[in-house]
């Protein structure tokens, strides 16, 4: 028997939430690893990037933290920099959390064809990640 996937629904990991001045993304995960891919999903989606023709690049990416909240902050900020500086997204990554405090990703990066909103700044307002049998979920605001 054929399962109806239409009639099931599922909640994404991530959604724009209101914000006065700025945008921010409620983000949740089953566990920090899967918390911080959202968010960088989430983040590249507000953004409005999107990957341009050529070939993909592997990054390793190295980060210590003092906690969960500093790691994501840095993990988005380090995409941030690719996204607005360097000119390349992400289309595939591999995230490994050790402690909270650091993290080990491979971050598949593609050229950027099209960037539809700036983001000048991932901020620590209102920052707290909080648990729940679900897992984890945050919110992050991002300065635009």
């Amino acid at each position: 028997m054929a399962l109806d996937y239409t009639s099931v629904m599922v909640a994404e990991p991530f959604e724009e939430t209101d914000h006065t001045a700025d945008r921010a993304l409620t983000v949740r995960g089953k566990d920090l690893d899967d918390l911080l891919r959202n968010a960088a999903l989430g983040m590249v989606r507000l953004s409005g990037a999107v990957a341009g023709p050529g070939p993909t690049q592997p990054r390793e990416i190295h980060l210590r933290a003092v906690d969960e909240g500093s790691l994501l902050i840095s993990w988005l900020e380090e995409l941030l920099y690719s996204l607005e500086i360097l000119g390349l997204t992400w289309v595939d990554t591999a995230i490994h959390t050790h402690d909270g405090q650091e993290l080990q990703a491979v971050v598949q990066q593609a050229p950027l064809a099209r960037l539809t909103q700036s983001i000048k700044a991932v901020t620590y307002h209102a920052l707290r990640i909080q648990r729940s049998d679900e897992g984890l979920e945050t919110t992050v605001v991002f300065d635009v």
